[in-house]
């Protein structure tokens, strides 16, 4: 059995420490912010649940910002979940999370439902990503391919089944594909780029919205590739191989260089979280969401991701803002 990368543990820890907060709250229902309560004089005590659910690749930064807020704010419990973005938008939009993770931008179905409900909200930016089409590092042969061969080999009813259909000068190696499920961002963002259509996939791929199970599928598997976010190749150093991809301008390596600057095209991808209005008045949500801003420097690095530009950072402050009127 596998030991747990670091996502895990961090995941682990979160889930830990929200369980002994949950004890050390009493009885008393700890959903209610209790904004007039201090700890010494002037000293605002926050107290309260915070529900978030969304996205597995951005999971690891909100459970990074969980476990440093909840360092300074004891009172406050932090809650994240990964049923994927979507099915986070399926709860976020009908009221039952307050703060959505998403590895793609809202849906204008999605949206719609948010707003039967009366829900307003903002997507705020809070790290930068790449998408990273990994191997095994039994393949010896592979180490940079184009966005068509990636489109023939993911397209809808692809019958590439064989790495020498990929390209001649390949081996005959059968092909074993993995990749997230389909309520994944991930998934969308990938068939968008590549396929031309979120969704657009073929579907004879094992899948799962557990990266560690496409890590140790492609790694068992000479013909294996998968893909997922950067950080989980960064997070699993040795076990497969991240294959370099031409967008249409040359050969270009996923790290985090490439990913800001634009140059990891079509690839690189922002990350969001979502935000209501409703939660955001709430004090103990509002702290929480200006904390993840001001020190996405610091959890950017504790969940392998890439940070915030300045200009996006800035954006991202107003964002939160908005919200509250600020």
């Amino acid at each position: 059995m596998r030991s747990l990368t670091k996502r895990s543990r961090l995941a682990a820890a979160a889930v830990g420490c929200s369980l002994v907060l949950a004890a050390c709250a009493g009885s008393g229902d700890d959903s209610v912010s209790q904004p007039g309560s201090t700890d010494g004089p002037g000293a605002t005590k926050l107290s309260g649940t915070i529900q978030i659910d969304g996205s597995s690749t951005v999971a690891p930064l909100s459970e990074a910002a969980a476990e440093q807020f909840q360092e300074e704010n004891p009172g406050v419990r932090v809650v994240v979940g990964t049923s994927g973005t979507g099915g986070g938008f399926s709860k976020f939009c009908v009221g039952e999370t307050d703060i959505s993770d998403a590895s793609r931008p809202i849906k204008d179905e999605e949206a719609a439902i948010c707003e039967q409900n009366g829900i307003k909200f903002e997507q705020i930016t809070v790290a930068n990503d790449g998408l990273a089409v990994v191997v095994s590092t039994q393949n010896d042969f592979a180490e940079c391919l184009t966005i068509e061969q990636l489109n023939a080999i993911w397209m809808p009813d692809s019958t590439v089944n064989n790495w020498n259909k990929v390209d001649p000068s390949f081996p005959d190696v059968p092909l074993a594909l993995f990749g997230p499920g389909t309520d994944s961002g991930t998934f969308d963002y990938f068939t968008e780029e590549v396929n031309g259509k979120g969704g657009a996939s073929r579907t004879d791929f094992q899948p799962s919205e557990d990266d560690n199970f496409i890590v140790q599928g492609v790694q068992a598997s000479r013909g294996g590739m998968g893909y997922f976010g950067l950080s989980y190749v960064e997070e699993n150093p040795g076990a497969v191989k991240a294959l370099q991809i031409d967008g249409g301008e040359g050969c270009v390596e996923p790290n985090a260089e490439t990913v800001i600057g634009g140059d990891y095209s079509p690839l690189g991808r922002p990350l969001f979280i979502y935000a209501s209005d409703k939660a955001i008045a709430r004090p103990e949500v509002q702290a929480f969401l200006d904390f993840y801003i001001e020190n996405d420097t610091e959890i950017a690095e504790q969940a392998l991701f890439i940070g915030l530009s300045d200009e996006q950072r800035t954006e991202s402050e107003k964002k939160v803002a908005s919200l509250t009127g600020g």
